[in-house]
């Protein structure tokens, strides 16, 4: 697309690249879900093993063995979850769950038959 601003020529960008362009910047949270054995000793160093990663990755513990992470965009939820596959206990069963923040702020949380209060989104973004 061009148009003629007093002779010099203007392109616009496509609306999918103005799209893509803001998508970048869009929040995300990573919600890591498992399932681990700890019948054995060894289970069990591999399980906190696991659970010291994810502390270390920057993720929260939602509930036993649900965890999330906020990240500033798609990308960079993308190499989180390379990243945890890089660290996948050999047993068990470990699910990745990528989130919008506004599906995340759709979440309800119960504490027995009171409602309870969602995590917020972090003030200030690592970028480590």
């Amino acid at each position: 697309m061009s148009s003629d601003l007093g002779g010099a020529e203007h392109r616009t960008a496509p609306a999918q690249y103005k799209r893509d362009l803001f998508g970048a910047f869009r929040a995300m949270w990573v919600l890591t879900l498992f399932d681990l054995p700890t019948t054995t000793k060894q289970h069990k160093r591999e399980y906190v093993k696991f659970h010291d990663y994810l502390l270390d990755a920057g993720f929260v513990m939602l509930q036993f063995s649900v965890y999330a992470r906020n990240v500033p965009s798609p990308e960079r939820a993308k190499v989180i979850e390379d990243d945890l596959k890089e660290h996948l206990p050999p047993a068990g069963e470990v699910r990745v769950l990528s989130l919008t923040d506004q599906q995340y702020a759709r979440m309800r949380l119960f504490i027995g038959k009171r409602k309870g209060k969602v995590e917020e989104v972090p003030q200030q973004f690592s970028f480590f």
